[in-house]
């Protein structure tokens, strides 16, 4: 892994063929990642037109599982393609690659239902989304290696560093076609058909895509050592068969693409979950935040790119590893404040505390989504930590015995699923409901929806509910519309047994009497600072993934550089970064800390800095050419 002599190629202004070079790679990556990203911000979408037959929380994790398989193929797609690039030509194999993302990614807009197709569709859509996580294990390899292969050794970096934007412009421009697809439709006409618009827009940019990577060359690189016979024959046994080039692999993955994507990952996708899901922001209120701190931080890939030709590559990663260690904690924390003052201030002032028997509660890692709490203390800590509340566990209580929860003065009795048997739902919703009126009484941001209750049980709807003090005869007299039976079945008003005896239904709509759920207040959201903290994250990506494919391209032999580079990078961030928003959540579902999950993301970048600094030698004017 010695640094080779530089070619001592003087600098020289961008020719017109390495622009098209750049151009092309970079636009076919913006493209596949756009696919990728399509995806998961229509999932709910997806799941209820393609697994609409199952129940809504099932529906969800066939979603997730779906989704997930897409980042599990994605160091398969390395090796696959990583191989036939070494074997054929970085040119025809990343070509191939955008045809298999761009056409699967079309036939999604297309594919019908499971209404309309049966069980037959999500079948289809597992193989297509299978295909795309493929392709773009295959695709960033094989973009990054051509356009190193062509640059002079001197601007390597500043070359790459487009590369290096197209995730993040990828993302970008998913969010920006889905908020003018979502603003242009009604919410029903969006859900219904909509969503298919963003995939099918993306035929255009294949077309374009395709066609002017046709007319590039291959890589003078590649071509001069095939002329030259000096080709692998067995570029997977090459690559990771001998150990003077698996040991480069190892470091690559654990000193250079763990940290990097695990600081990717936080900075842009948990950042995202974190706002949503955690501070309880609207979701279009958070994409357009994203969106703003994307716009103002993506020029940064470049300006860490060129930086990295003059000072080396190695500097730069370990010195964004350093700031994400030291900043993440603050930074998360510094967004709470500035998104939702009012849950940040209730944390601050009201924690929960459960006491439960030795052994009743679990850790909750859940990368799939395909797991349910079954104990009363895991139904506890998994409802309090999608809550966004804070607790401490005290395991204390005799065996055998449920769980309780203390919030301030009040003390909530939870349940074991299986020991409820039939009555979990109700013993659910009690729980529930107990729980949000003791929060919300403790301070936390909490607001109710108005209830749709049926005439025939709004005397049962009153009497569960005394804190409301409600009135039966002001209700009636109220806000009522009158619906078939068959709808008020449809909308869970009724069971189809309660309804079978009259054609029409009186339903009530009772202000403040619904479901609770925690908010963000609009009002109270400060966008300057919520912004400021997510370009500083963006930042921090820029810097690890600003040069990384110069130093990753630089690291391996010509004859097996797209294998060498690509199954590293993609374990990293498939694998690594990947699975960073459920093992945080998990984190912070044992500890009961919104924040202790990030301990995740610290400890990986942590590691990274370590070995990186250690064992990695910066690539700095190593000559391609020379290094077959």
């Amino acid at each position: 892994m010695a640094m080779a002599a530089t070619a001592g190629r003087a600098s020289r202004g961008m020719t017109r063929e390495e622009k098209k070079v750049i151009f092309a790679s970079s636009l076919g990556t913006v493209f596949e990642w756009y696919d990728f990203y399509l995806y998961g911000a229509l999932a709910a979408a997806i799941g209820s037109t393609f697994f609409n037959s199952y129940p809504e929380a099932t529906r969800n994790i066939f979603t997730l599982l779906v989704f997930a398989a897409g980042f599990l193929v994605r160091p398969f797609g390395a090796l696959v393609f990583g191989r036939i690039g070494d074997l054929v030509g970085r040119k025809y194999t990343f070509l191939v690659t955008i045809m298999i993302m761009g056409l699967s990614t079309f036939l999604v807009g297309l594919l019908p239902g499971s209404a309309s197709w049966g069980i037959a569709a999500p079948i289809i859509l597992i193989a297509l989304r299978m295909l795309q996580g493929l392709a773009l294990g295959g695709e960033y390899g094989g973009a990054a290696t051509y356009v190193a292969e062509h640059a002079p050794d001197d601007r390597r970096g500043f070359y790459t560093s487009w590369i290096q934007t197209t995730a993040t412009l990828g993302l970008f421009l998913s969010l920006v076609v889905i908020l003018v697809v979502q603003n242009s439709l009604s919410k029903e006409d969006f859900e219904a058909w909509g969503w298919r618009v963003p995939f099918l827009l993306s035929a255009i940019l294949l077309g374009i895509s395709v066609w002017i990577r046709l007319s590039l060359a291959e890589s003078p690189t590649f071509q001069r050592m095939k002329d030259e016979g000096k080709g692998s024959k067995a570029p997977l046994t090459e690559a990771f068969g001998q150990w003077k080039n698996a040991k480069i692999a190892i470091l690559a993955l654990f000193g250079l693409t763990a940290g990097q994507a695990v600081v990717w990952y936080n900075g842009q996708f948990y950042a995202l979950f974190f706002l949503q899901n955690v501070l309880k922001v609207d979701g279009q209120s958070v994409n357009i935040m994203i969106a703003i701190a994307l716009a103002l931080g993506t020029i940064f890939f470049v300006v860490f790119g060129w930086l990295s030709d003059k000072i080396g590559r190695k500097p730069i990663i370990m010195a964004g590893l350093a700031l994400a260690i030291v900043t993440t904690f603050p930074l998360f924390k510094a967004l709470t404040w500035a998104a939702n003052p009012a849950l940040a201030t209730a944390q601050q002032n009201t924690r929960a505390t459960i006491t439960a028997a030795p052994g009743d509660c679990k850790f909750q890692f859940n990368p799939t989504g395909t797991r349910k709490p079954l104990t009363s203390c895991d139904i506890a800590t998994d409802f309090l930590a999608k809550s966004s509340v804070p607790y401490d566990i005290v395991t204390t209580a005799a065996p055998g015995t449920a769980a309780s929860v203390k919030i301030g003065d009040a003390t909530v009795t939870s349940y074991d699923a299986v020991a409820a048997a039939d009555k979990a739902t109700s013993s659910d919703a009690a729980f529930k409901k107990a729980i949000n009126i003791a929060l919300r009484d403790g301070g936390y941001p909490l607001k109710r929806a108005a209830a749709k209750v049926a005439d025939q049980k709004l005397d049962a709807f009153i009497a569960a509910n005394p804190e409301l003090k409600l009135d039966a005869a002001a209700i009636r007299a109220g806000d009522k519309t009158t619906v078939a039976a068959d709808r008020a079945v449809k909308d869970k008003l009724l069971t189809a047994d309660e309804a079978a005896a009259v054609p029409e239904i009186t339903v009530y709509n009772v202000p403040a009497a619904g479901a609770f759920a925690m908010f963000a207040d609009p009002e109270q959201v400060n966008w300057a600072k919520v912004i400021g903290v997510l370009f500083i994250l963006v930042l921090y990506v820029t810097m690890v993934y600003g040069p990384i494919a110069a130093i990753l391209v630089e690291m391996f032999p010509t004859r097996i550089r797209y294998t060498g580079m690509s199954l590293p990078y993609h374990i990293g961030n498939g694998w690594f970064g990947g699975l960073l928003p459920a093992t945080v959540f998990a984190l912070s579902a044992y500890s009961g800390d919104i924040y202790y999950g990030l301990w995740y993301p610290v400890v990986i970048a942590a590691m990274s800095l370590v070995i990186g600094t250690i064992f990695v030698r910066d690539t700095l004017g190593t000559d391609l050419h020379a290094k077959t």
